[in-house]
């Protein structure tokens, strides 16, 4: 079975950056269509990002547009978040999706394949 790692997840100051990675071990996620999503304590899972298999479409919540930026890099099995500008209000547990049958979408509901988490926490 598929299964997701997500990486790169820690304590960054308001404005500051950091780059979530998502990979698989013993699966290329080449066919893959791949989602980021976040949950927050008392919160819904919510959709903030998604990219297709190859890389040609993807999508962003409201919230983080201009801000994230969504790629994957097929030869090295990875997807990536780039989150810049961050603000307290994206703090939150940051997971990656997966799904061979969708070509983009942040609803959680359509991914069969879920990673364990990430933590991010924007603060002073």
């Amino acid at each position: 079975q598929l299964q997701l790692v997500e990486s790169g997840g820690g304590l960054v100051q308001p404005g500051g950056s950091l780059r979530l990675s998502c990979t698989a071990s013993r699966f290329t996620l080449y066919n893959y269509a791949i989602g980021w999503f976040r949950q927050a304590p008392g919160k819904e899972r919510e959709g903030v990002s998604c990219i297709s298999s190859s890389g040609s479409n993807t999508n962003y919540v409201d919230s983080v547009k201009g801000r994230f930026t969504i790629s994957r890099d097929n030869a090295k099995n990875t997807v990536y978040l780039q989150m810049n500008s961050l603000e307290p209000e994206d703090t939150a547990l940051y997971y990656c999706a997966a799904d061979v049958s969708i070509i983009c979408d942040t609803r959680p509901d359509l991914y069969d394949y879920w990673g364990q988490g990430t933590q991010v926490t924007v603060s002073s």
